[in-house]
């Protein structure tokens, strides 16, 4: 397939002609929004575009803060290829290339604690802040260590998450999150101590991941046993919406008791209900009184991402055993939509996938929101 080309079945389309439909699909009345066709979710250049222009260029969630509680916890992972080591140090969260200076071998796997990173090809070796040093029996009239640092990229916190962006001038995330505070602050998320992480590979495309966390439509119908009985989808209710940022309200119905008690001073409101927010473009979130589920999506592919998704609790509300049982819900929560997006997904390739009306503000509000996002990020 030439750049600049998707297939989707029968038909053949410019990249050009797929950005001029999703400013046409931003740009429907609020009160007849439409859904993107199939063609989005399938094309491999809408993909390669996707990742220069937009994923590249904003900020990604790659983990809790008390995950790196102590200097030299570190986890690793690849970000739209780029392979990163996130590692406290002196200086604070950072993160790292995983890439050695000499001949580019990768540095440390998985996840622990180390004072400092050891090629295992020829032992040159970093701290935790990127510096070199130690490069054994290198001599070179041209090589200076003060040069050879690691490669560093954007990395900040926020509400306990981790965020880093690939782009050497990324977006102010502040502004790009500008009113979450108010929709979240009272569930002092940053107070939140992590209790379990697991990544998993889902055959599907990312933007279908973030429209389908981030809508109540589906609950009752996908969920019927594990999210209806709390949430059910006629309780849903349309959140505020940000520059970068996008929420839900998922009730609970009047004789279902709250999650726990929760930070000091939460509304009953608050407790009686699971607030959802999409922090664009690639984490998805649920904050409840007691329990925190976030969800980083890392898009491989037009059809495959990575999903690492984190669970969190507050205080010491929950035992252990409501603790895993809660971890057991959400493992099956999290495989019920796997099943319909890896099933959807393959069915999207289809010339009579053309993109249906969404449902109104209360249930697919949300959705509206993330496509008119697309289509800013995309005309810019």
């Amino acid at each position: 397939m030439e750049d600049g080309i998707a297939e989707t079945g029968a038909a053949v389309l410019s990249l050009d002609a797929l950005r001029q439909d999703l400013a046409h699909c931003a740009a429907a009345p609020a009160d007849a929004p439409r859904g993107l066709p199939g063609r989005f979710y399938v094309s491999e250049a809408l993909f390669r575009h996707e990742c220069a222009a937009l994923l590249r260029r904003h900020w990604h969630c790659v983990g809790r803060g008390d995950e790196f509680e102590n200097p030299g916890d570190y986890l690793t992972l690849t970000l739209l290829g780029e392979p990163l080591i996130v590692v406290r140090a002196d200086s604070g969260i950072v993160a790292l290339s995983n890439v050695c200076r000499h001949r580019g071998m990768p540095l440390a796997e998985g996840s622990g604690n180390a004072n400092r990173f050891v090629c295992r090809y020829h032992a040159w070796t970093y701290d935790t802040d990127g510096a070199l040093l130690r490069a054994p029996r290198m001599q070179n009239a041209g090589f200076d260590p003060k040069t050879c640092r690691l490669g560093r990229f954007a990395c900040v916190e926020r509400f306990g998450f981790v965020y880093v962006c690939l782009a050497q001038t990324p977006p102010d995330i502040d502004a790009e999150l500008e009113g979450l505070e108010a929709l979240i602050g009272p569930y002092q998320p940053g107070e939140y101590r992590i209790v379990h992480a697991a990544t998993e590979t889902w055959q599907c495309n990312w933007k279908a991941l973030v429209e389908n966390f981030m809508e109540g439509y589906h609950l009752s119908v996908v969920h019927p046993q594990t999210l209806h009985g709390y949430t059910p989808t006629g309780l849903s209710r349309k959140g505020p919406v940000g520059a970068g940022f996008t929420s839900y309200f998922a009730n609970y119905p009047d004789n279902i008791p709250t999650r726990g008690e929760g930070a000091p001073g939460l509304t009953e409101e608050a407790r009686h209900r699971s607030t959802l927010f999409a922090a664009f473009p690639c984490q998805v979130v649920s904050v409840a009184a007691s329990l925190l589920v976030s969800l980083s999506i890392r898009p491989l592919a037009a059809t495959s991402i990575d999903v690492r998704w984190t669970m969190s609790v507050y205080g010491d509300e929950l035992d252990g055993d409501t603790i895993d049982q809660r971890i057991a819900l959400w493992e099956d929560v999290n495989r019920e939509d796997r099943e319909k997006l890896e099933a959807m997904q393959a069915a999207l390739g289809s010339v009579h996938a053309t993109g249906g009306p969404l449902a109104g503000e209360d249930f697919e509000g949300t959705v509206r929101d993330f496509l008119r996002w697309l289509a800013r990020q995309d005309a810019q």
